[in-house]
């Protein structure tokens, strides 16, 4: 018989057999989108905050002001609702053009509780084979039958709900990302949302990456504005990490979902409330969001990053989105070739399996409105210089 000590050995050994082990690195912050990683400083390519507005002055004031207790530290539930929080709830269902918001710990709380609360054994998920592992688990938690369809593939997904035409008992949801969080690629919502209508299935947006950046209006309501799908939309999913810069998930839908919500979900029930000084940060974010200026800066710096890729003909995502991958295919080639970037001053992540798949690792930079043209040109440099060493495509 195994040990304790010697199945967590065993376990640790398979995942560096696998060229999988990860450790965590130390962060600090110096300034702007330069950060000293393990005491090595360099230009940050692997952060969410798109805007910048973690460090934006207004929201910064927002969190620190009026602070009379750092934690609720209990569920809502139990202990009572903040005005803060239900004043966040409004404005982000103002934001959706939603009757309703619900604000949940994080983002993955929100996918999970979301899930597990409108779909049961009599219900059938279509989700997209590059969902979030959030979506994935909330998918497999809610007993439901799952059926995934290929990435991003319309006939893929209208072929499998047509192959169910006949299970008229079962509730049906769609659910996918708008900007997929590791590709970058950004969701076919209007043929999505035709394919929901014509089978009475409800849909189900993540559109964490792509929220508060893309769209035309003022608003900036993500994928689905930009598409002009919002109002096709059940139920949005998302994130107060990213592009807002301050911390947790939310839910905007109906009502009635929202009641439902409160009174069925385990990881809102459970979970103590996020507290007031992250709520007023969100709301002092958002008001910087409608001003547009800095989604204008984060497109011109990436379609300049995309470009700086092709004439280096690198292989790279489909979209102009903040997430812009790098394939490098090898789990050991994508590691050596992130710790060579360290070393000259530039912090992009390697993916590997499980967040991919096996032979597919890839190198994940996170564009920001907030880096300069000349961090841009520094980061393509290097990448030149590393893929001569390295032959990546």
């Amino acid at each position: 018989m195994t040990s304790k000590k010697g199945f967590v050995h065993m376990k640790l050994e398979e995942i560096k057999r696998k060229n999988l082990y990860r450790t965590l690195k130390k962060i600090s912050l110096v300034k702007g989108m330069v950060i000293e990683v393990d005491g090595r400083r360099a230009i940050n390519f692997s952060s969410n905050d798109y805007l910048g507005l973690s460090q934006h002055p207004a929201v910064l004031k927002a969190a620190k002001g009026k602070m009379s207790q750092v934690s609720q530290c209990s569920s809502r539930l139990l202990s009572g609702s903040s005005s803060d929080i239900h004043a966040l709830e409004d404005k982000l269902a103002e934001h959706r053009n939603v009757n309703s918001a619900l604000v949940y710990a994080t983002g993955y709380m929100a996918n999970i509780g979301l899930l597990t609360t409108l779909a049961d054994k009599d219900s059938i998920i279509y989700s997209d084979e590059l969902n979030h592992s959030s979506i994935i688990d909330g998918c497999r938690l809610s007993g439901a039958s799952i059926k995934v369809f290929r990435h991003n593939d319309i006939s893929s997904l209208r072929g499998t709900i047509f192959a169910d035409r006949h299970l008229m008992s079962k509730r049906k949801i769609i659910v996918t990302e708008g900007v997929f969080s590791m590709n970058g690629n950004i969701a076919r919502l209007y043929e999505i949302c035709k394919i929901a209508k014509d089978s009475n299935a409800v849909t189900v947006l993540d559109d964490a990456h792509g929220d508060f950046i893309l769209g035309h209006t003022k608003e900036h309501s993500g994928t689905a504005d930009l598409l002009g799908v919002s109002h096709l939309i059940d139920v949005h999913v998302s994130s107060l990490s990213k592009a807002l810069g301050s911390f947790g998930g939310y839910v905007a839908t109906s009502h009635y979902v929202r009641e439902l919500l409160i009174n069925s979900s385990k990881q809102f029930i459970y979970t103590s409330a996020i507290p007031s000084h992250l709520c007023r940060a969100a709301m002092a974010a958002i008001s910087v969001t409608t001003q547009g200026l800095r989604q204008k800066r984060l497109s011109k710096n990436i379609n300049y990053f995309m470009e700086g890729l092709k004439k280096l003909g690198v292989t790279t995502g489909q979209f102009a989105s903040p997430i812009i991958p790098i394939m490098i295919g090898n789990e050991v080639v994508s590691t050596q070739i992130a710790r060579r970037l360290l070393k000259m001053g530039i912090f992009i992540q390697a993916i590997r399996y499980p967040t991919v798949r096996r032979g597919r690792a890839q190198l994940r930079v996170s564009i920001t409105s907030e880096h300069t043209i000349e961090d841009l040109d520094f980061a393509i440099s290097c990448l030149e210089k590393v893929r001569g060493k390295s032959k990546f495509m």
